[in-house]
């Protein structure tokens, strides 16, 4: 039951083929980093007109990796939302138009689904029911996960989310888009104590968090002719204060949900400070504790083939018309 899987949310277009029975069978992905970095973020036409030039080919390399013809699919994944708006229009028709060529089902994928479902991808996959930390540029949820579609949002960020705040500070620092990589590398070279900043609504109960005073307080710190080294201290401290508030958070979580599992996804997953952090509460509370691969972490069409594959496993009907949503909550899905 291989299902072809489509990702054009944002700045990578990926393409991926899955199949129940034998896994993950190809994927492939191209990064648009270059193509924005003159510009110091994505530029949303450009956007999509790189993803027009890039899809077909992908599909077709992915498709000849898996030794499949486009008939011998039993259905087409994309991610509908939520993202640019003209980014996934340009997966969704290419889909669609697959779709409709083979008498294929066409099965919409919302983003963040993907990458809550993304450790599914792994040998040692989580079991339901678990706690879902989701880290990317756009998003910071903590979830409780029951099942497939089955999502309760235990907190979120109220400003920014925990990747903005990466890329903004490292914007700060003088640093590259994209922003968080270099800031978690520079930090690296950071001496431990010399600045220290709040671990912000820590003190107070709930599971809600809050970025955007980071920024502030990393701003007001940074001297105003900043060596190399102020930076490093600086990345360091600002580093240590995220991972920090995202492990007490979960933690909270865990207790909240009384689950046995914590998983971990979206772009910021991919941060070695972090793993570090929840690898070490994992351990002291017996918390089975779960990431994606590396290259899973970011967007990728991989974790779309994957949930286009349970929902279609699950009985859910192919949809009638082509959808993109900018918007789109994840408590509106229904369970599988």
């Amino acid at each position: 039951m291989p299902i072809l899987g489509i990702e054009t949310s944002c700045d990578e277009t990926a393409v991926a083929v899955y199949d129940g029975a034998r896994g993950l069978l190809a994927h492939a992905l191209h990064s648009q980093i270059a193509l924005h970095a003159q510009y110091g973020g994505v530029v949303p036409e450009l956007a999509s007109r790189d993803h027009v030039g890039r899809i077909n080919p992908l599909i077709r390399q992915v498709l000849g990796e898996a030794g499949l013809q486009p008939a011998q699919l039993s259905g087409v994944a994309y991610t509908a939302g939520p993202g640019l708006v003209g980014a996934l229009m340009v997966g969704g028709a290419v889909a669609s138009g697959i779709a409709a060529a083979h008498g294929l089902p066409l099965v919409p994928v919302h983003h963040m689904e993907g990458h809550l479902l993304a450790p599914m991808l792994e040998p040692d996959p989580p079991k339901f029911p678990f706690v879902a930390l989701l880290v990317s540029g756009g998003h910071t949820l903590l979830v409780a996960v029951r099942g497939i579609g089955q999502y309760e949002i235990l907190g979120e960020s109220l400003d920014d989310a925990v990747g903005e705040a990466f890329d903004k500070t490292a914007k700060m620092l003088g640093l590259p888009y994209p922003g968080g990589p270099h800031l978690a590398r520079l930090a690296l070279q950071g001496r431990p104590g010399r600045f220290r900043f709040p671990r912000p609504m820590t003190d107070r109960p709930g599971l809600d968090f809050s970025f955007s005073g980071l920024k502030t307080a990393v701003l007001t710190a940074l001297p105003k002719d900043a060596s190399e080294q102020d930076k490093a201290d600086l990345a360091h401290a600002f580093q240590e204060a995220v991972t920090e508030t995202l492990a007490i958070k979960c933690a909270r979580a865990i207790e909240h949900t009384g689950f046995a599992g914590l998983v971990v996804a979206g772009g910021v997953g991919a941060n070695q400070r972090l793993r570090e952090r929840l690898g070490e509460y994992a351990r002291r509370q017996n918390v089975a504790l779960h990431f994606p691969r590396q290259a899973f972490c970011t967007d990728n069409a991989a974790m779309i083939a994957y949930v286009g594959w349970a929902r279609r496993a699950e009985g859910r009907a192919g949809a009638q018309r082509l959808i993109a949503r900018s918007r789109w909550p994840l408590t509106e899905l229904q369970p599988a």
